[in-house]
């Protein structure tokens, strides 16, 4: 019986830690979200839409490139993308993404992440999967 009632209460306490845990992860991707979206959002309207996204990913592309070659390996981007993902984002497989190659990724990221299909971006539309890596993106 003893044990049984450990084991309840053991199962109790997890199931509390990873909910708060999750509560924090959202609660930090919230966060990251509205902190683009208030950043990028040139025109205040409350969304980010291609142009605004685009001038962003130029912007941080730029602070990416240190050594100032005109373009970025996966080291330099920081985690922002997988080795998957890099991969994809590089048709001529030279290993680096040009200023044109990381743009055309934040465009594919932001297409995927439109899901209204209304050219814009909301906080919702930023705190889904593809939304994520528009923001992971433009950190």
């Amino acid at each position: 019986m003893r044990k049984a009632t450990r084991l309840v209460f053991s199962a109790v306490g997890l199931s509390a830690a990873l909910g708060l845990s999750m509560a924090a992860f959202t609660s930090a991707a919230e966060a990251s979200a509205a902190s683009k979206l208030k950043t990028y959002d040139t025109d205040h309207d409350g969304t980010l839409d291609l142009k605004e996204v685009t001038a962003g990913a130029g912007k941080t592309f730029d602070a990416l490139n240190k050594d100032k070659d005109g373009t970025v390996d996966i080291k330099e981007l920081q985690g922002r993308l997988s080795k998957a993902e890099f991969a994809a984002d590089d048709p001529d497989h030279d290993k680096t993404l040009t200023k044109e190659e990381y743009t055309a990724a934040v465009v594919k990221a932001f297409k995927a992440a439109d899901t209204d299909h209304d050219g814009t971006l909301d906080i919702k539309e930023l705190k889904s999967k593809p939304g994520e890596t528009v923001v992971r993106l433009l950190k």
